[in-house]
């Protein structure tokens, strides 16, 4: 393969992959608002052709959609995706993913047909199941590799944020997304650690704590008054400290760090908040606050 270079222009490739019904669509659309030549439903096999050709043609900056209806070529990825490093492209991986009853829940609602429906695999709920399990097993080895993006709980807005954010953020050795999330809706599936915080003071049983956030100075001052936040804080920050070097070493290059509390609002915000500054000397970091919505961007 040719890779044609160039300093002030290297060779940007994006491959987002994932569960049907995930929205691969919208990343897609985040990312070719941002400049990215995209291609949507593309035969793993002809990679490095695409992106050898896309480079000369368009520019400087590739993003392909690879799915599971690509089931026999699924395993030639990840050693193509060496091949373009090696060859001086800046190469990432997101994988798409969702729980099992929101992606059932959207393909209800939007009638859409699974791309893995067959003959013997027609309609039904029980279909579905089976489908969307299929699906999650033949795209196993790729969600290993990848940066992995939750959207049970986003609006199509949020998740262009997200991309969009994670995209135009400075390459280091290592991107942190720390992101807030309250357990009563539901655990993140793109989680590499979670904390649990539900155990520390809680602003929401202030009366005049409550109607604010984690990012709002009267919760904040509250909070970092609680010496149990605070050894919440360092044991979290210890821990990290210990092993995101080990992650790096292992050319890992994107971890989630998820920090919940009960609704999502004020405890794990904070801390999500203390801990994106602290390690934000090191490496790159990024916030998500699941819960909050659009009344804050992360």
């Amino acid at each position: 393969m040719t890779v044609k270079t160039s300093l002030s222009q290297p060779l940007e490739v994006v491959v987002i992959t994932g569960m049907a019904g995930s929205g691969k669509s919208v990343a897609l659309h985040a990312l070719e608002d941002v400049g990215y030549y995209c291609v949507d439903n593309f035969p793993p096999e002809l990679l490095q052709a695409l992106v050898s050709l896309e480079h000369w043609q368009h520019g400087s900056r590739v993003a392909i959609a690879i799915d599971a209806r690509s089931a026999k070529g699924l395993y030639l990825v990840p050693a193509q995706l060496d091949r373009l490093r090696a060859a001086g492209a800046q190469v990432r991986l997101i994988y798409m993913d969702a729980q099992r009853d929101t992606l059932m829940r959207r393909f209800s609602e939007t009638r859409r047909r699974h791309p893995l429906t067959n003959e013997k695999l027609q309609e039904g709920p029980r279909a579905l199941v089976q489908m969307i399990e299929e699906e999650r097993a033949l795209l196993a080895d790729l969600r290993e590799q990848a940066h992995v993006i939750d959207t049970s709980n986003m609006r199509g807005s949020q998740l262009q944020a997200q991309i969009k954010d994670w995209i135009q953020a400075p390459q280091s050795s290592l991107t942190l997304l720390f992101q807030s999330f309250g357990f009563k809706h539901g655990i993140p599936i793109d989680s590499d650690y979670m904390f649990d915080v539900r155990m520390l003071p809680n602003p929401y049983y202030e009366p005049e704590l409550r109607p604010h956030t984690g990012l709002e100075a009267p919760v904040a001052n509250f909070l970092a008054q609680q010496p149990k936040v605070l050894q919440m804080q360092n044991d979290i920050i210890r821990f990290l400290d210990n092993w995101l070097p080990e992650l790096v070493k292992n050319h890992r290059s994107y971890a989630t760090v998820s920090v919940g509390c009960t609704g999502g609002q004020h405890r794990s915000v904070y801390l999500v908040n203390a801990l994106a500054q602290h390690f934000g000397d090191r490496w790159t970091t990024l916030q998500r606050h699941r819960e909050l919505g659009a009344k804050h961007s992360g």
